[in-house]
């Protein structure tokens, strides 16, 4: 059976939990009429090289095609606080240092999952794609549109595929959302608002999640997913894009920070329709739901996590129907995003979640700091 190869930077929380969630998949399978005839054969060190007629055992039209399986697992971690390394690589069965390049000449490794800061993301997927090595980085994919860029030219131009952990798009009550308005039963959307909202981060002034250059602010480092729900909800054709910005907001109740820890941010699209995000560290109380209306009726997510999670329709013509989270089959979010970016590899297609996706949740977040420091309206592109 073959192989692939996973290596892990970053071995804090969502590292740990990146880890764990890849060595869950074990094994996936890949039908060969779904894998293009140029394939890329990775895991060097040089670089990808190009294999023409990937299925040379299979003859003519008729002929029968069966799955290739493939093992996956985490083969090695790194971190520079070689203590969460060595515990991490413990528990999960793997090799451990503290020198990421280490796992970039690791010719057992095909990708390397990003989980570190955010203000070191770029530099290692530009290293990582350079190496040869597929790269899904965690969120945000980077602080500025400029690293940005430089990971998504760093992918394209060494033939890897690069993802982002914008897991929203793995969860029961998102995707199952998104399905519902993408299905056209209740109409065009027209608007759709989602609060997402908590208390203060704890932590040293010195802490990288205080600075926004390192962490992009709780509008990255925790409301990229909040943007990319209600770009992929609300964005129906693939031309359909975030067209304007507008936020207020401040700084409240953490001083010690450089950004906004109350934010109301309003998204127009290209289609018409409007997003709006309620995102902020200064409620005791906290909260996460949120509505979609649309043309024939509305979608009601009051609470998206939680033994209460549900999804409550109604139609303008009196039709009701109330879906419980515990009702909608899946995977653990964390685990079927690792595998779906696994299996587009295998397969020779895009990442269900791609740079260009990353991008625009960076762009959008950059142009709410903006406007809310301007108090205008801000265009996209920036």
């Amino acid at each position: 059976m073959k192989k692939f190869g996973l290596g892990l930077i970053g071995c804090g929380g969502m590292g740990r939990s990146l880890a764990t969630s890849a060595n869950q998949i074990k094994q996936v399978k890949v039908h060969p009429q779904l894998v293009s005839e140029s394939t890329l054969i990775w895991g060097s060190s040089t670089g990808p090289t190009e294999s023409v007629n990937s299925s040379p055992d299979r003859e003519g039209p008729d002929a029968e095609y069966s799955d290739v399986e493939y093992n996956v697992g985490v083969i090695a971690v790194s971190d520079l606080e070689i203590s969460l390394a060595k515990s991490l690589a413990s528990d999960i069965d793997a090799e451990f240092t503290d020198d990421y390049l280490d796992l970039l000449v690791d010719d057992r490794i095909d990708t390397i999952l990003i989980a570190t800061p955010p203000l070191l993301h770029a530099d290692i997927a530009v290293e990582a794609a350079a190496a040869g090595k597929h790269i899904f980085t965690e969120k945000p994919m980077a602080t500025t549109l400029v690293d940005c860029d430089r990971m998504i030219r760093a992918a394209e131009s060494n033939g890897v595929q690069l993802g982002v952990g914008l897991v929203c798009r793995f969860h029961a009550v998102h995707s199952t959302i998104r399905q519902l308005v993408h299905s056209g039963t209740y109409g065009r959307p027209i608007s759709m608002k989602v609060h997402r909202t908590g208390g203060p981060w704890a932590g040293e002034p010195s802490h990288w999640r205080m600075k926004r250059d390192q962490c992009g602010g709780f509008l990255m480092e925790v409301n990229a997913h909040e943007i990319d729900f209600m770009r992929w909800t609300l964005g129906i054709g693939t031309e359909d894009r975030v067209s304007s910005v507008h936020a207020s907001g401040g700084i409240y109740l953490q001083p010690h920070t450089d950004y906004a820890d109350l934010v109301f941010l309003t998204m127009r699209f290209t289609n018409g329709a409007i997003g709006f995000l309620h995102a902020g560290q200064v409620s005791a109380l906290g909260g996460y739901g949120g509505a979609v209306d649309c043309e024939k009726g509305s979608l009601h997510f009051p609470t998206i996590w939680g033994e209460n999670s549900q999804i409550q329709i109604r139609t303008f013509d009196g039709q009701t129907e109330t879906i419980p989270a515990t009702e909608i089959a899946g995977s653990p979010p964390v685990k079927a995003e690792i595998q779906a970016f696994i299996e587009a590899i295998l397969q020779g297609q895009l990442p269900p979640v791609t740079g260009t996706d990353g991008r625009a949740a960076t762009e959008i977040a950059l142009a709410a700091y903006q406007s809310i420091r301007t108090g205008q309206v801000v265009s996209l592109p920036l």
